[in-house]
C-alpha cells in the first residue's frame, strides 16, 4: 500500500533511534528526490562512487543472480527501501539521471594543475551560448563540492541520450542514461553539495538536444597514439577500439572489458614502452564514449596497472 507523500517525507522516532544522527539530513534528500520521482542510489559516504561492487568483482548471487545489476539498475524512490539503506550508514545520494528522466549538465572548475586562464565549464558554457545566439533557461542548479554547477533539465521524450564528456565545451560533461549524479546534502573531502539556484527543473532545450544528438560517435572509436614503441601503439589503439564496441552488461560489459583490456596494455608500460598517462587517457576516453562514468573509467583502469605493473613479468628475448 502506498503511503502518503507526507508520512513518507516524515522521519519517525524509530528512524531517528536506528539511524545515526549523520544519517538523517542524507536520508531525507533522498526521500525528497525520490518524491520527484528520481530514482536513487548509494553512494559511499564521504565519496562520489557507487557503494557496493563493481561488475568485474560481481558473485553473481543475490539481486545478481540473473546477471550483473548496475547501480542505475539498483536505483529506487521505493520509501521503505531508501529508510532500510540510510539507517545503515550516512550515504552520500546518487540520482540516476536516466530512470529519473534527466538530463544534468555538468559544469566542472578547473584542475589546480591546469594553465591559469583555462575555461571551466561556466566559462565554456556562456562561449557556447554566444557562439550559438542561444541561452540556457532558467532552471534548478546544484552546486557540487568543487565549487562548480549541476543544471538540472527534463530530458526529451522520445530520445535516448547518453552521459558525454567535453561535447558541449571544455570542462562540461552531461549526465542521462548510464550516468548520476550527486545530490543535494551529500559532502566529500571538498565539501557539500548545495541549492545554488532553487527553481522548477526546465526542459532541455531543443538546441542543446541538437548538439548531443548529432553526429553521434560510431561503435569504434579510432584513437591515433604517438608516444611508444609501435608495438605499443598498436595494442593501445586496438583495445581503445574493443573498449569502445563494448555493450553495457554482462561478463563482456563496458567495465568488464576496459579492465580486461587496460590490464593487456599495461604490461607495456610495465616494460617502458609507452608512458603510462598516454594509456591512461586513451582508454579513459574509450571508455567514456561507452557511456561510463567518468570516475568509474579511472578508478577501473588505476587499478588494472596497478596490478599489472607490479606483477609483471620481465620480457621474453628470443
Amino acid at each position: 500500500m502506498t503511503q502518503p507523500a507526507d508520512s513518507r517525507r516524515a522521519l519517525s522516532s524509530l528512524d531517528v533511534l536506528n539511524a545515526d544522527l549523520d544519517c538523517l539530513p542524507l536520508l531525507a534528500s533522498a526521500l525528497t528526490a525520490a518524491e520527484r520521482d528520481w530514482p536513487v542510489i548509494t553512494l559511499h559516504p564521504g565519496s562520489k562512487r557507487p557503494a557496493g561492487h563493481a561488475e568485474r568483482a560481481c558473485p553473481g548471487t543475490g539481486r545478481c543472480a540473473r546477471g550483473h545489476r548496475t547501480p542505475e539498475e539498483r536505483a529506487t524512490t521505493d520509501p521503505e527501501l531508501i529508510h532500510a539503506a540510510w539507517a545503515q550508514r550516512p550515504y552520500n545520494v546518487g540520482i540516476a539521471t536516466g530512470p529519473a528522466g534527466l538530463l544534468v549538465i555538468d559544469l566542472d572548475v578547473c584542475k589546480p594543475e591546469e594553465p591559469k586562464g583555462a575555461p571551466d565549464g561556466a566559462t565554456s558554457l556562456q562561449a557556447l551560448c554566444e557562439r550559438t545566439g542561444q541561452v540556457v533557461p532558467d532552471t534548478y542548479r546544484v552546486r557540487t563540492a568543487r565549487g562548480g554547477e549541476h543544471l538540472y533539465f527534463t530530458a526529451p521524450a522520445g530520445v535516448r541520450l547518453r552521459n558525454s564528456a567535453n561535447r558541449l565545451g571544455p570542462h562540461i560533461d552531461t549526465r542521462a542514461w548510464g550516468g548520476y549524479v550527486v545530490a543535494l546534502g551529500s559532502t566529500t573531502p571538498d565539501g557539500t553539495y548545495e541549492v545554488a539556484h532553487e527553481a522548477p527543473v526546465a526542459e532541455l532545450p531543443t538546441w542543446l538536444t541538437a548538439l548531443l544528438t548529432e553526429q553521434d560517435r560510431p561503435a569504434s572509436v579510432p584513437v591515433r597514439v604517438h608516444d611508444g614503441t609501435r608495438a605499443a601503439r598498436v595494442a593501445l589503439e586496438r583495445e581503445c577500439a574493443v573498449i569502445a564496441a563494448a555493450s553495457e552488461g554482462g561478463p563482456n560489459g563496458r567495465n568488464n572489458t576496459l579492465h580486461r583490456s587496460a590490464c593487456k596494455v599495461a604490461r607495456f608500460v610495465a616494460w617502458g614502452d609507452i608512458p603510462r598517462h598516454v594509456v591512461e587517457e586513451a582508454i579513459q576516453g574509450a571508455g567514456e564514449a561507452t557511456g561510463l562514468p567518468p570516475a568509474e573509467c579511472r578508478t577501473t583502469i588505476r587499478s588494472a596497472l596497478d596490478w599489472v605493473i607490479a606483477h609483471a613479468t620481465p620480457r621474453e628475448t628470443a
